[in-house]
């Protein structure tokens, strides 16, 4: 069965397949006549194609087509299915962006696919996309960031760039607190422009299989997001479509939804009846992967005299691209962390979507949720140093408390439990929060800055917010003994096939080494959420534990039957149903037994009745040399809640990952446009992915406060690293400067930026 993984006996199950060059990816899956496709992408980022010639590339040695968007249309597939239909609050007209799976005429983005080149190998098809004329009429006028703005409209039908605009909270009682307040912060806020730089680039492979259904098998985390989306693309029954996601190298949100090329191999290969595979280079993904976070705006705090959170205004601006999706708007589901772990009364905010001449933005880890931690978290550090409060203090006396719970937020959320008081104590204790001043003098004595700076994030899982959807998993024993299971959920380096296992081996007694897991592979399951949102634990493995539990119910049944016994005088244990007088049954028996072809197999389902809020508190401290501008990590603090902790080492993984990833955008990452609309930071030789070297000693923790919104008590870690780190780090740098007389800096902190500040701070 594809997908299926018999599991080691120990340790993390995937690794000893991961490090022996074992794993199983899309590249390694292609069939010996497999055609490879190549895409002719725009070079310039908005302009019209006047002309297109091919004659000379459809004859060059090894083509097998060159497909346009006349081809495409000819066959009813010109664009893609949801384009994003516009919602504005105020009322105001704005217009769709219908996405053309390649593009015939208006260019909106560098990039943008034009034509298809499909051949024999590669580099033939490479040989004679040079063949291939296009001229292009460039515009010198565009926009390409929100800076750019109002600038030349990238749609027409509206007067101005707005995709989206929606208004949330009371912003007349925002008003009055604002005006009754103490004192008022304000902090102008600039979260730049990304991209996911996966270790394993996208990839897709379109074919018929084997029962004559059209198949993509690619490298994603939600392959049933992908099957529907295919069915409602070619107007097929989801019976006739089959997508299958093998081992994926990192996905981090950005591999979520079906992209254009994923269509187009599958529709090349329905054309041609062969397989048709793409995969892109490095320097191809930084131009067509979807980008990410680019949320720039202001945020005001109100305190009362005695430093009390009052009320609170947030007015973010989203670089949505050239391209609205269902994707783009993270920041309206999340945009409820903003309130934080704070008792802020009133919270209000408007966000504001626009259409830009760049790639569309789209998740990536935490997708809103760290961007609104940002928010407040360099908020409250900015109103501590302008009202003489201490940091850390200010925060504690503002933390709702565990009494309060369940906790109605000033915007949206509806905190279920926590113990925010308790973990934030803790972390400021292992940091040593009390000990930074002396710390901060003997740097001074050397010559150097240094700095402390504390999030206290807290993020919405299993979701999204008011739109919780199932997840399911089916288990089937079968009659050589062997369990498998095949979860909705989707492991994208994560290790849910360890946590799988371990779950199932607990439950049914079982050793793991009998456990088969089958993930990615939608002929499996009838539906499933795959990965993201920190939903795999929290939806996705509450629904294997629901299976498992019902597997067991059945066997039962099976046993007593088989046994002439009521199930009732029946134990389980060690994988085996036992009668009082001895008899026994194991899974294979019961397989056996069940009169079901292939064995016995249930299909579990889990629906959570609301979203989960893992909570933590990071807390980072930094040293700056200022002749140079660099920066170094002297200690990495983090205490989190998320909830029941199934399996610490996991856990602490994916905090590692996490807080690097924001760490790196911190300290470097950004998407850089020159004025003719060309990516200055399309490489690592300048765009600063992080290595081991620069990232700090990290010191993780977890303090469990079980949730009962699923049967596991588990609240979800996957996101919870990105979404302290980038405000924790960021507010280290910015402590360490303020120490020196600088007093604003945003991201990214790279030394000449930090240099720079301090040369003119």
């Amino acid at each position: 069965m594809n997908g299926e993984k018999l599991l080691s006996p120990a340790g993390r199950c995937e690794d000893r397949r991961f490090v022996a060059g074992a794993g199983r990816y899309t590249a390694d899956l292609l069939p010996g006549d497999a055609l490879h496709a190549v895409f002719l992408r725009s070079p310039i980022a908005r302009g019209r194609i006047r002309h297109l010639s091919i004659d000379a590339a459809r004859s060059a040695a090894g083509v097998t087509a060159i497909l346009t968007a006349d081809d495409a249309a000819q066959d009813g597939v010109e664009y893609m299915v949801w384009t994003g239909a516009p919602v504005r609050d105020d009322g105001a007209a704005s217009s769709d962006s219908q996405r053309p799976l390649l593009n015939r005429a208006v260019i909106r983005h560098l990039g943008e696919p034009v034509c298809m080149i499909i051949a024999k190998t590669r580099q033939a098809a490479l040989d004679a996309m040079e063949l291939i004329n296009v001229v292009y009429d460039a515009d010198e006028e565009m926009a390409l960031s929100i800076d750019d703005l109002p600038g030349p409209l990238v749609w027409p039908g509206s007067a101005d760039n707005i995709a989206a605009f929606h208004r949330l909270g009371d912003k007349p009682a925002v008003d009055a607190a604002l005006a009754k307040a103490a004192q008022t912060v304000r902090f102008d806020f600039d979260i730049s422009k990304v991209t996911a730089c996966t270790i394993e680039m996208r990839s897709a492979l379109g074919s018929i299989d084997a029962n004559g259904k059209l198949c993509l098998t690619t490298s994603a985390q939600s392959p049933f997001a992908l099957h529907g989306e295919l069915a409602k693309l070619f107007d097929l029954p989801t019976d006739q479509i089959r997508v299958i996601a093998p081992d994926v190298g990192g996905s981090f949100g950005m591999k979520g939804a079906l992209y254009r090329e994923d269509a187009l191999v599958v529709w090349a290969a329905k054309r041609l009846q062969q397989a048709v595979f793409w995969s892109a280079d490095r320097s191809e993904s930084f131009i067509s992967d979807e980008h990410a976070r680019a949320v720039c705006g202001t945020a005001v705090l109100g305190l009362d005299a005695d430093g009390l959170f009052t009320g609170l205004w947030v007015e973010a601006h989203t670089d949505a691209g050239a391209y609205l999706s269902r994707r783009t708007k993270g920041m309206l589901n999340n945009i409820g962390g903003v309130a934080g772990q704070y008792k802020t009364p009133v919270i209000a905010s408007a966000l504001t979507f626009f259409y830009t001449n760049t790639m569309q933005t789209s998740p990536y880890r935490g997708f809103g949720r760290p961007e609104a931690t940002y928010i407040i978290e360099r908020l409250i550090d900015k109103a501590a140093r302008e009202t003489g409060h201490d940091a850390l203090a200010l925060r504690q006396k503002n933390l709702v408390t565990p009494d309060q719970m369940p906790y109605q937020t000033g915007l949206t959320f509806l905190y279920d439990c926590g113990d925010f008081p308790k973990i934030v104590e803790a972390a400021a204790r292992q940091a040593d929060y009390a000990g930074f001043q002396q710390r901060r003098k003997q740097s001074e004595a050397k010559g150097l800055l240094r700095g402390i700076g504390i999030a206290n994030p807290i993020e919405v899982a299993g979701g999204p917010f008011q739109q919780t959807r199932p997840d399911n998993a089916r288990v089937t024993a079968s009659a050589d003994g062997l369990i498998t299971i095949a979860p909705g959920l989707m492991s994208v380096g994560q290790g849910h096939e360890t946590a799988v296992a371990r779950l199932a081996s607990q439950m049914l007694g079982v050793p793991t080494h009998s456990i088969v897991y089958a993930q990615g592979d939608t002929d499996l399951l009838p539906t499933g959420r795959g990965n993201g949102g920190s939903a795999a634990t929290v939806v996705g493995l509450s629904a294997v534990k629901i299976a498992l539990d019902e597997l067991i119910t059945l066997g039962h049944g099976v046993a007593a039957a088989a046994l002439s016994c009521a199930a009732t005088e029946l134990t389980y244990r060690d994988g085996a149903f036992a009668t009082p007088d001895g008899q026994t049954m194991a899974w294979a028996d019961i397989a056996r037994h069940s009169n079901q072809a292939g064995g016995i197999s249930v299909l579990g389902e889990f629906t959570p009745p609301d979203v989960t809020y893992p909570n933590g508190c990071h807390i980072c401290e930094v040293e700056i040399d200022p002749k140079t501008g660099k920066i170094a990590f002297c200690d990495y603090v983090v205490v989190e809640d998320v909830g029941t902790v199934l399996n610490p080492a996991l856990v602490e993984g994916q905090m590692h990952g996490g807080v690097a990833q924001g760490i790196g955008q911190a300290l470097g990452e950004i998407l850089r446009f020159d004025p003719q609309g060309q990516l200055m930071t399309g490489s690592f030789l300048d765009y600063p992915m992080p290595v081991a070297a620069d990232l700090p000693p990290f010191r993780i923790t977890t303090i469990a406060v079980p949730t009962a919104i699923n049967p596991l008590g588990a609240k979800g870690v996957g996101e919870a690293g990105t979404v302290g780190s980038l405000a924790a780090t960021m507010n280290a740098v910015a402590d360490a400067l303020a120490s020196a007389g600088v007093s604003e800096f945003e991201m990214p902190a790279t030394p000449y930026r930090v240099w720079q500040a301090l040369q003119s701070g």
